[in-house]
C-alpha cells in the first residue's frame, strides 16, 4: 500500500462562522482562526478542512456561494485568507477547502444572467424545466431542505432545480463551459497554495436526461435514483482529475452520500484517477422515523456492521475516511455516547478510541476533542439552520405530527447542535465572541471549554493529543488490516488491526454498566497503548467499567 502524507494525516474541521470571533460582531472570521492556530499546532493536527469561506448572501451559510474568488465580508478580506494560509503553512499545518460545485447562490452572476432569458449565453449554465402546467412543477422531486426541488421563475415562465435550497441552483455539469469555469476556479485556489479540496455533495453533479416523478417517501417523491451517482459523474471526476488535480501535491475528499462500498472504489479507488477518498454516511444516515428526524440510537450491533464491512472491503482497494460528526451531524457524545455528566468524558475518549484506532484517514469536528455536546434547545426560535426550521415547518406546521413527538427528534438530530460556538473558556460568551453570538453558546461551557481541558492532562483534549501523537508513530494504527471480533455483542466494539508482526487490540464499551470481557489468549502480556481509565491490563479477565476503552499491542 502506497504511503502518502494525507493518509498518514489527522484532520479538523473549522466551522469559520463558529470557531473564533475576532472583531466582537458575534460571528467568527480568519482572523479568529489565526488567532487560534498555536492551538491546533499544539493538539497535533496536520490539516484544517475549511468549511467554506467564500462570497455568499448565506442563504445555507456559505454553502450558497455568489463569487467562488473573494471572501464573505463577515470573515474579512482575501488578504485575511493568505496571511491564514502562510501562518498555518509556517506551522507545519495544511489547507483543504470546502468545493461546492454542484450548485452555486442565485446571486452568482452566472445565475443573474440565466435567469434573464432563454436565449441568455449562461442559460444553459443550470437546469431549466417547463413545468406540467401552469401551477404544476416538472416533477414530484422534494428538495434536502423542504418544499420542492424546482423553483419557479416568472421572468421566462419555467422552473429551476434546486436539490437545495431555493437560492442554491443546481449547476449544469453536462454543459462542458460549466465544467471549464470550475477547473479554471480550481486551478487558481491550487496555485495560490492550498492543499486541497473536501468536496460538497460530489456525487449529485450528474444528472439524468429523464427527470421523471420519484417514488414519495414522506412529503416529497425522491430525485436519488436521478440525481445521486448519476451517469457521467466519473467521467466528470477523472476530467477534473486530469485538468487539475493530478498536477498538484494535494489530497481529496468527497461528499458522498448514499455511495456504497462499490461505488466507493470507482470514486476513491487506489487506480482510478478520482478522489483520494470519500465520506459515507451509512453510520450517520437512514435511521429516522420522519425523514432523516428521530431521537433514537443507531443499535451498537448495526453500527459495528456497517464500520467493519467499510474496513474490511476497501483495504488494499480505496482509503477510508473516518468521522463521527461534522458540521451536518449532531454532537458525536451526545449521538453514540452519553453526554450526561457522570459518563461524557469516559464515553467521549471511548468513541475517540474506537474511531481513531481504525485504518483511514480519521477527522476531528472542532468541539469534538473537547466533548462537547448537543445543545438543549427550548424551542423553534431557537433554530438557525435552513434544514431545521423548515422540517419543524413541514412536519409540525403542517399537522403532520405533534409537537411533542417531533421535538425529541429534531433537537437530537439538528444541524445546529454542531454549530453553537466553540468553547475557548469560561468567559461570558465562552471566549467565542466580546460581543452576542448569532447562535447561542451551549450553556454548559463553564464545565466544557478549551481552557480548562488544555490544563487538565486528564481531559478529554489530552486524550485526542495522545491518540493524534500514537498515529504519528505506530503505522499500524495507518496502514494495518481490520478484522472485527465479538460481532453478534450489543455492548462491545472489539477489532484487531495487523501489520507485519505487530497486532492490535481495540476493546470499547457502549454500554453505561459494567460488562465481561476476556482477552483473547494471543495478547497475554502485550503493553496497553492507551486506555481512557488509567487501570493495568494484565489479565486475561475483565470487568469493563461503563464506556471503558483500551488498546493493546503485541509485537
Amino acid at each position: 500500500m502506497n504511503r502518502t502524507w494525507w493518509k498518514e494525516a489527522v484532520i479538523y474541521q473549522i466551522y469559520p462562522r463558529s470557531f473564533m470571533d475576532s472583531d466582537g460582531d458575534g460571528i467568527g472570521d480568519l482572523q479568529g482562526i489565526i488567532s487560534r492556530l498555536d492551538y491546533l499546532k499544539y493538539l497535533g493536527i496536520d490539516v484544517i478542512w475549511l468549511s467554506p469561506v467564500y462570497k455568499s448572501p448565506n442563504d445555507d451559510n456559505g454553502y450558497d456561494i455568489s463569487d467562488y474568488q473573494d471572501i464573505m465580508d463577515e470573515f474579512g478580506s482575501m488578504e485575511d485568507f493568505d496571511e491564514l494560509l502562510a501562518a498555518a503553512h509556517e506551522r507545519g499545518i495544511r489547507i483543504v477547502m470546502d468545493l461546492v460545485v454542484n450548485h452555486t447562490s442565485d446571486e452568482h452572476r452566472w445565475f443573474v444572467e440565466s435567469r434573464k432569458s432563454k436565449d441568455s449565453v449562461y442559460r444553459d449554465y443550470y437546469i431549466w424545466r417547463e413545468g406540467k402546467d401552469a401551477q404544476t412543477p416538472p416533477n414530484n422531486w422534494g428538495s434536502c431542505f423542504g418544499g420542492p426541488a424546482w423553483q419557479y421563475d416568472g421572468e421566462t415562465d419555467m422552473y429551476y432545480l434546486h436539490l437545495f435550497s431555493g437560492k442554491q441552483p443546481d449547476l449544469n455539469w453536462d454543459n462542458p463551459k460549466v465544467r471549464e469555469e470550475v477547473f479554471r476556479m480550481m486551478t487558481w485556489w491550487c496555485d495560490k497554495g492550498i492543499d486541497g479540496f473536501r468536496m460538497d455533495v460530489i456525487n449529485m453533479i450528474s444528472k439524468t436526461e429523464e427527470m421523471p416523478d420519484g417514488e414519495v417517501h414522506g412529503l416529497y417523491g425522491s430525485f436519488d435514483p436521478y440525481c445521486v451517482n448519476g451517469p457521467n459523474v466519473h467521467k466528470y471526476l477523472q476530467e477534473m482529475n486530469e485538468k487539475v488535480l493530478s498536477k498538484y501535491d494535494i489530497m481529496t475528499v468527497g461528499e458522498t452520500g448514499g455511495v456504497t462500498t462499490e461505488l466507493a472504489k470507482q470514486y476513491a479507488g487506489e487506480d482510478t484517477h478520482e478522489l483520494n477518498m470519500v465520506f459515507q454516511f451509512e453510520h450517520v444516515e437512514g435511521d429516522g422515523k420522519y425523514g432523516k428526524w428521530t431521537d433514537e440510537k443507531i443499535p451498537l450491533i448495526t453500527l459495528k456492521k456497517i464500520m467493519s464491512r467499510w474496513q474490511c472491503e476497501l483495504y488494499g482497494k480505496a482509503w477510508n475516511s473516518l468521522f463521527w460528526d461534522n458540521h451536518d451531524q449532531p454532537r458525536a457524545v451526545s449521538r453514540f455516547g452519553d453526554d450526561r455528566p457522570r459518563f461524557r468524558e469516559m464515553s467521549a475518549k471511548m468513541l475517540a478510541t474506537c474511531l481513531h484506532m481504525m485504518q483511514g484517514t480519521p477527522y476531528i469536528y472542532q468541539g469534538e476533542e473537547l466533548g462537547m455536546t448537543n445543545y438543549p434547545f427550548r424551542s423553534p426560535e431557537d433554530f438557525r439552520d435552513i434544514e431545521s426550521i423548515n422540517a419543524y415547518r413541514e412536519w409540525c406546521g403542517k399537522g403532520a405530527v405533534s409537537h411533542e413527538i417531533f421535538w425529541p427528534c429534531i433537537t437530537f438530530k439538528s444541524r445546529d447542535n454542531a454549530r453553537t460556538p466553540m468553547q475557548w473558556d469560561d468567559s461570558p460568551q465562552a471566549g467565542f465572541t466580546a460581543g452576542n453570538p448569532w447562535i447561542a453558546v451551549n450553556p454548559n461551557y463553564t464545565q466544557i471549554n478549551a481552557k480548562a481541558e488544555t490544563a487538565d492532562p486528564d481531559s478529554v483534549f489530552h486524550y485526542y493529543k495522545k491518540l493524534i501523537a500514537l498515529r504519528k508513530e505506530n503505522p499500524i494504527i495507518v496502514y494495518g488490516r481490520y478484522e472485527p471480533l465479538l460481532e453478534d455483542n450489543g455492548e462491545l466494539f472489539v477489532y484487531t488491526r495487523e501489520l507485519n508482526d505487530e497486532k492490535l487490540l481495540v476493546v470499547c464499551s457502549f454500554c453505561d454498566y459494567e460488562t465481561n470481557f476476556a482477552v483473547p489468549a494471543e495478547f497475554a502480556g502485550a503493553s496497553c497503548l492507551i486506555s481512557n481509565t488509567g487501570d493495568a491490563y494484565g489479565e486475561t479477565e475483565r470487568t469493563l467499567k461503563p464506556y471503558e476503552a483500551f488498546v493493546l499491542h503485541k509485537k
